[in-house]
């Protein structure tokens, strides 16, 4: 089984902003759960005139924290990674006591509803961008630059920032947990192909939403993508035996995962059953979702090496 260097460690106040790096304050919402670990990190970029990343959910307490944080300075860009109820949802708030236009991908399944794909409820379904931005794109603010890397996979709309040898890493990577995949939005193949472009950069050090920095970021992401494929072979060695349901699948691959998390672990594995459908490894009897019926390709099939 490959090992994850997973990093959980972290040392906080709630309501308190802390220099994390030269130019890099970030404040925490106390929001936990077992999908944001400690709560919603909000980065502050810069001094003086700062760009706020992900001003984290509708929650007064964590704006009131970032505006006194930022007191005496003007917040003049909203940047957010994805438009989760954890990280967007604050830019109305904090619209009340700033200017600043908020920048992102898009609307929340913007990556999907493109293409036609109907996105499922449960983002931040109010959220529309002031000002849309695209892989490649740089946002300026004064003293500060982010460069936008477009990372689809946890959702259509996900973008990273890079600033110097830094990345603003979203969910996309995170030190302490992988992300869940959840189709249609979430997209396991443009995941994976996400994790291979960050492979191709020369990021320094990773700053997730969730969790503490990734301080060696190619063997993490390596790491994910390896357990990934690993998820396949999983898959496939559950099929051997017949067609089989994704929560018949579930307990077995996700034995040492609390039952409660067992739903959001089916979405992950739908995910890569889609992938794998996609490929022709493997065949859906019937509508392709949590509850089909799923089979290995026929018997002379070629199954797409992971």
């Amino acid at each position: 089984m490959v090992s994850i260097p997973f990093r959980r460690a972290l040392e906080f106040e709630y309501g308190e902003v802390a220099e994390v790096a030269p130019g890099i304050r970030r404040i925490i919402a106390r929001n936990p759960s077992p999908f944001t670990l400690y709560g919603t990190g909000t980065y502050i970029l810069g001094r003086g005139r700062v760009a706020v990343i992900d001003p984290g959910p509708a929650d007064d307490s964590h704006i009131q924290a970032i505006l006194r944080a930022t007191a005496g300075e003007i917040i003049t860009h909203m940047l957010v990674t994805h438009t989760h109820m954890d990280h967007s949802p604050g830019c109305r708030l904090l619209a009340a006591h700033t200017d600043a236009e908020t920048y992102a991908f898009g609307s929340h399944g913007a990556g999907k509803i493109a293409s036609g794909v109907v996105v499922e409820e449960g983002g931040d379904m109010d959220f529309e961008p002031d000002i849309a931005v695209r892989d490649g794109d740089m946002v300026e603010g004064d003293g500060w630059s982010v460069t936008c890397v477009h990372t689809p996979g946890h959702t259509s709309n996900h973008i990273c920032y890079a600033s110097g040898e830094a990345l603003f890493s979203g969910d996309h990577v995170m030190g302490w947990s992988t992300s869940v995949i959840s189709p249609p939005d979430g997209d396991m193949s443009n995941y994976m192909a996400s994790l291979e472009l960050l492979l191709r950069r020369d990021d320094a050090v990773y700053w997730p939403t969730h969790g503490p920095p990734i301080t060696d970021p190619k063997p993490h992401v390596r790491a994910f993508i390896e357990h990934r494929r690993e998820r396949e072979r999983e898959i496939v060695r559950c099929l051997v035996d017949g067609p089989k349901r994704i929560p018949e699948m579930v307990p077995t691959m996700y034995a040492d995962v609390p039952k409660y998390l067992h739903g959001a672990a089916a979405r992950s594995v739908f995910a890569t059953m889609a992938l794998l459908v996609e490929r022709g490894d493997v065949v859906c009897d019937g509508e392709l979702d949590v509850g089909g019926s799923y089979r290995l390709a026929p018997p002379g099939a070629t199954l797409t090496p992971p």
